[in-house]
């Protein structure tokens, strides 16, 4: 079963499933973690029912991609309002697939009790300060971020690029306005029915208090109304593509961001090979999702920069599950996260049988209760 074509001219997609189908084994998986205080505004997230659980959603998410969902993890998964953490995804199509992660802490609030590489960070300040990191962070972020690019960039392996920040579907929101992409009931988010009103206003406040002149660099929007994760997995995505590495941006919303910050810090001369060299792959819960239009973003995407993003979303479903928290996803009340649907697209074109993994999803589910 092939993927979903969102975006991208149909050659490049079927040339891109052929040449990462090719190289599963050698998939180099990251997981960014970030934090921004944007998440405790009340009614902006679900990842995790209160804002003080928000604050142990990277951290509790990372412990389960590594120990597992048996194991006894340090941090408790933060309860939700239904369904269960996509981590959940992620795990199993790990584990199925033999890639051991590697786990990139930038700025959550917890760091996670696992192996990780720790950049001493702090969350951002909510982006309706109109200051969300000083401009001094953002560019040492951002030069970690290349020097980090083009040492992957050297593999040739193909790197996917996974995030888990609560909040960061309305900074990702604030991001795309600034470098005028209208995005404004386009974005996607953790609540079953994002409140785009309060989404809008929260932007609105960041924009007026920041006054950025029109035609503002990436780094001057990042250190307004942006977070940790944008400005390494941007700055990764930049020197990594053009270096030849092919980058899978796991995720909705926020990713098509990273790749709209990516594109701004680009010449034009090399946004055509950049689009060449990424794909934003996302779930279906979140391509189809009616309170929001990620194709309609996209295409805002296309507009702005003058190339069509390649995009996809993985047929994985769960109508059929015997697992009331998965069956959850298709209520609306989970959607995408830890890299569920770039992961869930490299197990589809590694050509094993989606129901696998819905069975596997459903046993790991099985070990949460359990252990719970």
């Amino acid at each position: 079963m092939s993927l979903e074509r969102l975006s991208g001219a149909p050659e490049l997609a079927e040339q891109w499933c052929q040449r990462l189908a090719a190289a599963v084994p050698q998939t180099r998986v990251l997981l960014l973690l970030a934090g921004t205080d944007t998440a405790a505004v009340e009614g902006i997230s679900a990842a995790g029912a209160t804002p003080d659980s928000r604050r142990l959603t990277a951290a509790a998410d990372a412990e389960l991609l590594w120990q597992g969902p048996a194991a006894e993890r340090p941090h408790a998964l933060p309860p939700l309002p239904a369904g269960v953490t996509p981590a959940v995804i992620a795990w199993a199509v790990l584990q199925g697939l033999n890639l051991p992660p590697l786990v990139l802490d930038l700025g959550a609030p917890v760091a996670p009790a696992i192996p990780h590489l720790q950049l001493n960070q702090s969350p951002a300040r909510c982006l309706s300060t109109g200051a969300a990191m000083a401009p001094d962070r953002v560019q040492r972020l951002w030069s970690w971020g290349e020097r980090w690019g083009r040492s992957l960039a050297r593999t040739g392996q193909p790197v996917l690029l996974s995030e888990c920040v609560p909040g960061g579907t309305t900074t990702a929101l604030a991001v795309l306005e600034a470098l005028g992409v209208p995005s404004m009931g386009l974005v996607s988010g953790s609540v079953r029915q994002p409140d785009h009103q309060l989404k809008q206003r929260l932007v609105q406040e960041g924009l007026a208090a920041a006054q950025l002149p029109e035609g503002t660099g990436p780094q001057a929007v990042l250190a307004a109304v942006g977070d940790p994760m944008q400005v390494v997995a941007a700055a990764l995505l930049k020197r990594a593509a053009l270096g030849g590495a092919p980058l899978l941006l796991a995720g909705g919303s926020q990713m098509a961001a990273v790749w709209a910050l990516a594109m701004a810090a680009c010449r034009p001369e090399e946004r055509q090979r950049l689009g060449r060299q990424s794909a934003v792959v996302t779930t279906a819960w979140v391509a189809h999702e009616s309170a929001s239009d990620f194709q309609g973003l996209l295409a805002q995407l296309a507009s702005r920069f003058g190339v069509e993003p390649l995009a996809f979303a993985t047929c994985l479903r769960f109508t059929d599950s015997r697992r009331p928290e998965l069956l959850d996803y298709e209520r609306g009340y989970v959607k995408e996260g830890v890299g569920a649907g770039g992961l869930a697209a490299l197990w589809q074109l590694s050509g094993r049988p989606l129901q696998e993994l819905v069975s596997a999803c459903e046993l790991a589910c099985d070990q949460l209760l359990h252990s719970a």
